[in-house]
């Protein structure tokens, strides 16, 4: 009995020693496993008003992107991503939340456009702030032990809105609003960024960036690289400016126009591009301000040295900043996001409708060309959202791949997450869908339609204030004032020049019902009567 106690003893030693032996084995097993995989770092590089063709990858043929260029080569580069907005705070809002601008009810740039005597409906007032209540993305990657930096552009609220509050442990500079303080030559007058003569601040911005990955070379951190760049002023820097003065020199000049003529869509008396065409030779409509009947001219070619030199420095800090993860040793690690908050500023700033520009300035109030899509910043025309975006995902992105499906800033919530390994959060990225299946190449993504919405009159043009949906390959736009629509098809015309509406009635209406239903469910803000609105010859009762 004793001998068979000793020995069940024995045994039962043996088998604890092995149980502790194979549980500490398979500790070390699973720390060794996190060591040599850890969470992945992450690069969103934001870029401000650039335009879905000024990279040489997007068929710019005037500005250079080489870095771009062979990041997309290595990648996969979406040629149908969208903004949320045609203007910037609401997009950045719909990416750090995943939410659609309408329903987190931020619908314009803050502080946002006053209301003037020629409009028909009051601007819908918009919160100042990205609610603190929101779960940015930077705080949900926190929670997993990512350290978080915002350097740049932040431009959804003044302190104490600002990003310290919204989940990111560094700040660079502290500054909250949508433009560089003082432009991008030196000094830059924002606080925590240092200048010395002779300082660009694309490249200070980069520096910074740099120093933040080095600061954390064993901890994953995410770095929302947010450029103030391409936004106006449109200051290049010299270096790069005397580049492309000298390539200017060699350019053929087009046949083409320089600019042309857009309406308002939503007016009495629509006109036929042909007929705008012909208004361009007629005097009532020469000069570069707000036109007769509402009408503005919008750039067409890219020929603008001062802004091509921000596009190269732009492109000169992903270079860097792609370098500094290959010395760290990193980059095989790191998922770094190429995007835009909004297309490029082809219809110049005319948020005092009486501004006139001068023809020696149009370089710095026109920015780009986005043709051959129509419009620009402020436009719900596809040159105003469809927008750049490349995404990396080392070890699991496709390389060198084109997609060709339609997808939103709102999704970069829930991608992101998805491709760091964490959990998603549906309560929080209601509007956004992960794409890292398209990115992978393992799947497709299931989505009825897009959605816009702006209650407002837009900076950048006199159209009418409206809302848009795409639902596979057709688009569809309703304006406010009077209730007009118009149906494109963008497979076929991306230019949106053939308006389908009345040949295609029952699409038109099955859309129009889809967009109606859509803003119910998202307590989307509607738009009042403004009882201060002046009735004129260009702007009829």
């Amino acid at each position: 009995m004793i001998i068979q106690s000793s020995g069940s003893h024995a045994m039962n030693g043996f088998r604890f020693s092995l149980f502790f032996f194979a549980t500490a084995w398979l500790s070390l097993s699973t720390t060794a496993t996190f060591a040599k995989a850890p969470f992945p770092n992450i690069v969103l590089f934001l870029v401000d008003d650039l335009g879905w063709r000024d990279l040489g990858c997007y068929g710019s043929e005037f500005y250079e992107t080489p870095a771009i260029d062979r990041f997309a080569s290595a990648s996969v580069r979406f040629t149908e991503a969208y903004a949320a907005c045609h203007v910037c705070s609401p997009t950045r809002a719909s990416i750090v939340t995943g939410k659609h601008p309408a329903r987190l009810h931020l619908t314009d740039w803050l502080p946002g456009r006053k209301d003037f005597s020629f409009q028909r409906l009051k601007n819908v007032q918009t919160p100042q702030q990205l609610p603190l209540a929101e779960i940015t993305i930077a705080e949900a990657l926190r929670e997993h032990g990512y350290r978080t930096a915002h350097i740049g552009k932040w431009h959804l609220g003044e302190d104490p809105y600002g990003p310290l509050q919204q989940g990111f442990d560094l700040q660079i500079p502290n500054w909250n609003k949508g433009w560089p303080k003082a432009g991008y030559l030196s000094p830059f007058e924002m606080d925590q960024l240092e200048s010395k003569p002779g300082d660009y601040l694309t490249d200070r911005l980069t520096d910074e960036a740099e120093n933040f990955m080095a600061a954390n070379p064993d901890q994953p951190f995410f770095l929302y690289m947010s450029h103030f760049a391409v936004h106006d002023p449109i200051e290049g820097r010299g270096d790069l400016v005397s580049k492309y003065q000298q390539k200017a020199k060699t350019l053929d000049r087009p046949r083409d126009p320089a600019y042309v003529l857009e309406g308002n869509p939503d007016s009495d008396h629509t006109l036929s591009r042909r007929q705008l065409d012909s208004r361009l030779h007629d005097s009532r409509w020469s000069g570069y301000r707000v036109l007769p009947d509402r009408m503005i001219k919008v750039k067409q070619h890219q020929d603008n040295v001062q802004f091509a030199a921000m596009v190269e420095s732009m492109d000169q800090s992903l270079d860097r900043l792609l370098s500094k993860l290959d010395r760290m040793g990193i980059a095989d690690n790191t998922i770094v996001i190429l995007f835009s908050d909004n297309g490029g500023m082809s219809c110049a700033n005319f948020g005092n409708p009486n501004r006139v520009v001068n023809r020696d300035s149009l370089d710095r109030a026109f920015a780009t060309s986005n043709s051959p899509l129509r419009g620009g910043k402020g436009w719900l025309y596809e040159g105003g959202i469809r927008v750049p975006m490349i995404i990396h995902w080392p070890g699991h992105g496709q390389r060198g791949t084109v997609c060709e499906i339609p997808v939103m800033s709102t999704d970069l919530y829930p991608t992101i997450l998805e491709m760091a390994g964490l959990a998603s959060m549906p309560k929080q990225h209601l509007d956004g869908a992960s794409i890292a299946s398209l990115v992978d190449g393992s799947g497709e993504i299931d989505r009825e339609a897009l959605y816009w919405h702006f209650p407002h009159y837009s900076n950048h043009g006199m159209q009418s204030p409206g809302g848009a949906i795409r639902a596979g390959d057709y688009k569809l736009l309703e304006y406010f004032e009077n209730g007009s629509i118009e149906l494109f098809n963008l497979r076929d015309d991306a230019g949106e020049q053939v308006d389908l509406s009345e040949t295609e009635p029952a699409l038109a209406t099955r859309l129009r019902q889809m967009l109606h239903r859509w803003r119910l469910e998202v307590s989307a803000q509607l738009m009042t009567e403004n009882p201060q609105f002046e009735a004129t010859e260009s702007n009829p009762q």
